[in-house]
Order: C-alpha cells, then sequence, then structure tokens
C-alpha cells in the first residue's frame, strides 16, 4: 500500500503539548509537522526542512520522504494545538437546547425525559452528526457520548455510524437507566430498560465494536447513567462485564446536593462512598462533574487513578455548584474537560469550555476557600493548564497516550486557527493565550486521524445546510409531541 504524508509548515506558533501540566509550556515557532498516513512522522523547524527534487530531507542529511507524493499545507498565520478531547456528551441534546431555562437538574431532566422519550433512530443519527460537526469546528477531534436512554428504535449503532462519516474519533459509552419512578429513582419507568437487555446489549457493543489498538476511531464504554436512575445490582454487574473485556466505565456522579441527598436517603452512603461499594473506583473509571466531591474523597480518587470530566458551563446552567478542580489536579486525579449535553449547556464549543474552565476556576466559592490559604495560588489555573485539560488531561481521562499532544507517533490529530482575527487583535505577544482568554472562535483547519475534515474554517466531510434543516424539523417535531 502506498504511503499518503502531508506537511504543515511555515508554523508561526506550535504548542505539541508534549510537557507536564504544571510546566512552561513548550513551543515553536516557524515550525513543521510532517504526518505519514495517520500519524505524526516528524515534528521541528521549518528551517530545518529542504527538498532536493521529489526527496524531503533534513539539513542534516536525514531523508523524511522520498518517492513519494506530500500534501504541502503553508500555516504561516495559525497557532498548531494538538486536536481537543472531549470526555463528557449527550449528543442527543442538540435536539433539545433552551428548555427549562430556570430548572436545576432534576427539575430539568423530569421536564425533558417525556421528550426524549420521542426520540428515534433517525434523532439520534441526525443530532450526533449535527454535535460533531459543532464539535469539530469548535476545535474538538475526539469526543465521547454517553447515550442513556433507548426508546423505540434507538441503538448506539446510529451514533457510531454518524461518526464514521463525519470523521471523527469516537469513544461511544452504551449508557443505561433501570431504576424508573415505581422503584424510587428519577425517570419514568418508560424510560428505563430491562436489566437483562440492558448488559447484553453492552456485550453487543463491545464485541462489534470496540477497537482496544494504538490510533483506534472507535472505543466503547459502559456507562450506566447516576445513582438515581440504576440499581446497585446493574452498577456492580456493568462493572464486571467492563474489565472482563477490558473496557472503560463511565457515571453521573457528585453533581449536585439533590444527588447526595438522594445516596444518602437511599443508600446510607455519600456518592464516591457508594461508588465504591458497587465496584466503581479505580484507574479505568471515569466520573462526570465531581462538583461535590470533598476532600478526602479527592485524595482517594487521586489514589485509585479515577478520572473526571469537569464541565463547567452545564455546572453553571443547572447552577450545580463549582468542581474543585484544583484540588484534584494536586490530588493527582485525572481530569478533562466536557461540554455535557447540549441542552444543559446549549453549545458544543470546546474552546469555550476551556475558558469557562479557567473563569470558573478564579471565583471558586466558599466550600474550598480553605485551599486558598493553604496556596498562594489559589484555586486559579492558567491558560496552558486549561488547554492542557482539553488535551493531555481529556486523553488520560479517556486511557490513551495517543492523542493530546503532537510527537512523533502520536494520532495525526491537529487543529490550526488564523490569529490575524479580530478577536486576537492586542493580543498576539501570547497567541496561546490568546485562545483562552479572548472571545472564542471555529478552527480554520482540522485534521483527524490524517485526514482534513475542516479546511478554510469549513466543514469537508459533510454538507451542513440540509442537516441542519433535517435536525431543526426533528427537534420541532420532538418538542411538540407531533
Amino acid at each position: 500500500m502506498s504511503r499518503r504524508f502531508t506537511l504543515l509548515t511555515d508554523i508561526r506558533f506550535l504548542v505539541p503539548m508534549t510537557g507536564e501540566r504544571g510546566s512552561s509550556p513548550p513551543t515553536l515557532t516557524d515550525a513543521a509537522v510532517l504526518v505519514q498516513d495517520n500519524v505524526v512522522a516528524w515534528v521541528g523547524s521549518s528551517q530545518a526542512l529542504r527538498w532536493e527534487g521529489d526527496r524531503l530531507r533534513l539539513t542534516t542529511g536525514e531523508t523524511l520522504v522520498q518517492h513519494a507524493p506530500i500534501e504541502t499545507i503553508r500555516l504561516a498565520d495559525h497557532i498548531v494545538l494538538p486536536g481537543l478531547v472531549n470526555t463528557h456528551h449527550h449528543l442527543y441534546q442538540t435536539l433539545t437546547r433552551c428548555l427549562a431555562q430556570d430548572s436545576g437538574l432534576f427539575r430539568w431532566l423530569k421536564t425533558l425525559y417525556s421528550i426524549w422519550l420521542r426520540l428515534n433512530s433517525e434523532a439520534i443519527y441526525v443530532s450526533a452528526l449535527v454535535g460533531m460537526a459543532e464539535l469539530i469546528l469548535s476545535g474538538c477531534t475526539t469526543t465521547s457520548d454517553h447515550l442513556y436512554l433507548y426508546p423505540n428504535d434507538c441503538t448506539i449503532d446510529d451514533e457510531i455510524r454518524a461518526a464514521r462519516e463525519i470523521g471523527m474519533r469516537f469513544h461511544a459509552t452504551r449508557g443505561s437507566m433501570s431504576l424508573g419512578e415505581s422503584k424510587g429513582g428519577l425517570p419514568p419507568d418508560a424510560a428505563t430498560e430491562d436489566e437483562t437487555t440492558i448488559l447484553r446489549d453492552s456485550q453487543r457493543a463491545i464485541e462489534q465494536y470496540h477497537d482496544p489498538t494504538r490510533h483506534a476511531m472507535v472505543r466503547v464504554a459502559l456507562a450506566p447513567c447516576s445513582p438515581f436512575s440504576v440499581t446497585p445490582d446493574l452498577m456492580r454487574e456493568s462493572a464486571r462485564l467492563a474489565r472482563h473485556y477490558g473496557v472503560m466505565l463511565h457515571t453521573h456522579l457528585a453533581e449536585t446536593r439533590d444527588e447526595e441527598a438522594f445516596c444518602l436517603a437511599t443508600f446510607g452512603q455519600r456518592p464516591l462512598d457508594y461508588a465504591e461499594r458497587v465496584e466503581w473506583l479505580g484507574a479505568d473509571v471515569w466520573y462526570a462533574h465531581g462538583v461535590h466531591f470533598n476532600r478526602a474523597d479527592v485524595q482517594r480518587m487521586g489514589a485509585c487513578g479515577c478520572g473526571v470530566a469537569h464541565c463547567p458551563s452545564s455546572n453553571m446552567r443547572l447552577a450545580s455548584g463549582i468542581a474543585p478542580v484544583r484540588l484534584m489536579l494536586q490530588a493527582g486525579v485525572k481530569v478533562g474537560l466536557g461540554v455535557d449535553g447540549s441542552a444543559s449547556n446549549d453549545g458544543n464549543h470546546m474552546l469555550l469550555e476551556a475558558r469557562q474552565a479557567l473563569l470558573l476556576q478564579r471565583v471558586l466559592d466558599e466550600q474550598f476557600a480553605l485551599q486558598r490559604d493553604e496556596h498562594a495560588e489559589g484555586s486559579a489555573i492558567s491558560a496552558y493548564e486549561a488547554l492542557w485539560l482539553a488535551t493531555r488531561g481529556g486523553a488520560a481521562v479517556l486511557g490513551r497516550d495517543d492523542i493530546g499532544q503532537i510527537a512523533p507517533g502520536c494520532s495525526a490529530d491537529l487543529i490550526a486557527i488564523n490569529l490575524n482575527r479580530l478577536e486576537y487583535a492586542g493580543a498576539l505577544h501570547d497567541p496561546l493565550a490568546a485562545l483562552v482568554f479572548c472571545a472564542p472562535r471555529g478552527v480554520d483547519f482540522s485534521m483527524i486521524n490524517g485526514r482534513i475534515v475542516v479546511r478554510d474554517g469549513q466543514l469537508v466531510t459533510l454538507d451542513l445546510p440540509p442537516l441542519i434543516e433535517r435536525h431543526n424539523a426533528i427537534s420541532l417535531r420532538l418538542i411538540r409531541g407531533e
């Protein structure tokens, strides 16, 4: 099979994210990246390259490419980063934005469950395409998704088909709900499934789609929804099934005070204690939100290697609180960013989420005031740390070391943003900070697994206008109950 090469050159500012979170960001100017097929082959200075006929060589004499076509893309005005990694989402919720606008989590869910029960296979597929398109245009190249209800003919296959068509790296989590209102849970019984059915389909999804190899485009995890919608038996059996197959585990945990009260009343334990009881602690587990973990919780999570998907916009939208991100990082907890569902965020913009993470930690509330006394920097995180969470942090949460950085041997997931924009005027003395502090915008270029998916700011893997029209028609039918 012939090899395929892409050379990104004359890069004004390259941030490969190869350093540690607390260190100074490694950066290169006038940089170049050579991609072979779907993998980064070389990173360095543009000045270190020279052409000799059809041979690309280094000034040291080493040959990089010989007798093979190379697509050359010049990015002289751009900043280049690894693709961003989204660790928590509900893609189907793009269909139900801006509903229950003034509600907290439980009331918000009770409002929306009845609408989501009208979902079908087409709705799941189309909403996944729309959500992924929005993510890609905001700089995301890898996303997870938590699909936890399956009314009518919905399947996780609908989302995986969408990811393959649009060209996105995808961690599909087979979610579930089994604890309905009649058994003391929050969701209506019609939104739940039989636990035998859940486990059987979870096994099918893993066997049919999970790819454990390096550079995998599709992986599967198991994701019972939450303490208030799943029985302890299903939590425990899902954990055992996942570990039998070597896949990861995901659930909502410690999102709100209402959830904590439910756990205390129902299980006699706080959320993390309950999670430990049902075998949900370990390096193969990541939780969504983690707003109400206390210091002891955080230390325990750091010790066992758990991960957290920090969802700042959703936590503000639903008035859930502020996750103690700095405390988690200091304890060694793996932390990534998540946009969460588009009905509790109402957007899918990963650069915006990085900005929100930075800003929200600077107004961390009184529950962790002692943290400010103990550490001079308080709860603040830097622009580099915010982008580190969106790249390396997210990769670690999803159990991957092949994404989240631009280095030889890593997956060729890269994004580029033109710095000659109105939004960045006056900030070019620090282009990296400009991406986070200034008004967020979309990317001008994106490559996923060596395939160009955004060029000149336009998504090239699908036609957006008819997709948006189709999506809006489905949305209105769902919301109106037609």
